[in-house]
């Protein structure tokens, strides 16, 4: 007997399906939305600073809500719990990354006002205003940061090797535990033990460049043997013992096949140890001094870096003091750069150093 009056059979899955960026529409909308409140707010309060992190955060709660109503409304119950779910997935990533976009936006609005030709040109010899730069800071940051890179990369990368490839017993252990206890030193720990050094070889009133080298040296080496030493575990064996079959000796495996398979891996491991030990102003601030003139020697009188430099700009204000602030925050904003381009480099020379696959 047939049925008079049945509609079609709706899939409630397939029913309706909101449009491939409407997700991306809706999180850039409820942005742009609390951006203009915010923004309204704080012109009514008389203040003209743009709160970004709070549109930010209120931006994507409202966006949450947002795309479980419509998801709801157009999909159903079913996808708008999935889309709800991945929306507070993406929620906790964006909260996450709102210190570092704070800290972006507020070092970029107050150290682009002294981000000038003269600030990367002049350093700070007879300066006591306006005017001065950090031209002696940021070459004392890279001759000591490449400096303490020379030190570290062979002894850590060495180190590496022998704990992965041929390291056993009490030995292996031994070093092992004090890689990981250099770890936790303190900054300042490193300093006082590189000025304890060179006071007892050269006397307690010596101050240069390659004493903050070391320094940072103490605090490279253990990142680069943890980060290499991960790397060169990733290495399939089969790879060794394919080489070990064709009768090439244990030394050359590890120079012509280990090291050349983890390359990018063991880059990425130094970029992330330079980055570690270029901001650091304790032991710098012992051992290498400051000074206001450029110095090109590593091994003869005071250098100034950008860390110091930040740190004295700041902390010794003078009658000027709008100007020691704006050089302190242009300084900061040159090192976050500095760093910035060191890791698009070290991504360009891994990528060119990866093992090519493919015919």
């Amino acid at each position: 007997m047939a049925v008079t009056g049945a509609g079609p059979i709706v899939n409630s899955l397939t029913a309706g399906k909101l449009p491939k960026g409407a997700p991306w529409m809706l999180l850039i909308g409820s942005w742009i939305v609390l951006g203009i409140v915010f923004l309204f707010v704080q012109l009514s309060h008389g203040t003209t600073t743009f709160n970004l992190v709070g549109s930010l955060f209120f931006g994507t709660v409202l966006f949450d809500v947002l795309i479980y109503v419509v998801s709801y409304l157009v999909e159903g119950v079913r996808r708008a719990r999935d889309r709800l779910l991945t929306a507070l997935v993406a929620t906790a990533f964006i909260v996450a990354l709102l210190p570092l976009v704070s800290l972006l936006y507020t070092v970029l609005s107050k150290g682009i006002a002294r981000f000038d030709p003269t600030f990367f040109s002049e350093s700070m010899r007879n300066i006591v205003g306006p005017g001065g730069g950090a031209l002696h800071a940021i070459i004392g940051t890279l001759e000591i940061t490449a400096f303490a890179t020379l030190i570290s990369v062979p002894i850590g990368l060495m180190t590496a090797i022998y704990l992965v490839e041929y390291g056993r017993g009490a030995l292996a252990r031994s070093i092992t535990f004090l890689v990981d206890v250099m770890s936790g030193i303190p900054s300042i720990v490193a300093g006082l033990f590189v000025f304890a050094l060179f006071a007892l070889l050269v006397g307690p009133a010596v101050r240069n460049g390659a004493m903050g080298a070391i320094a940072l040296s103490v605090l490279m080496i253990p990142i680069v043997v943890r980060s290499s030493g991960e790397i060169l575990k990733l290495v399939p064996n089969e790879l060794r013992e394919a080489s070990y079959a064709l009768g090439v000796p244990k030394w050359l495996t590890v120079l012509k096949i280990v090291l050349p398979t983890s390359a990018p891996g063991i880059i990425t491991g130094i970029m992330l140890a330079i980055a570690r030990v270029i901001g650091e102003t304790a032991p710098l601030l012992l051992v290498s001094g400051f000074t206001q003139s450029v110095n090109y020697d590593l091994f003869s009188e005071r250098m100034m870096t950008l860390p110091v430099f930040v740190y004295q700009s700041y902390v010794a204000q003078g009658l000027h003091a709008e100007d020691d602030i704006n050089r302190a925050w242009a300084g900061a904003l040159t090192l976050i750069l500095i760093v910035m381009v060191l890791n698009l480099v070290a991504r360009l020379i891994a990528r060119f150093f990866a093992p090519k696959l493919g015919r």
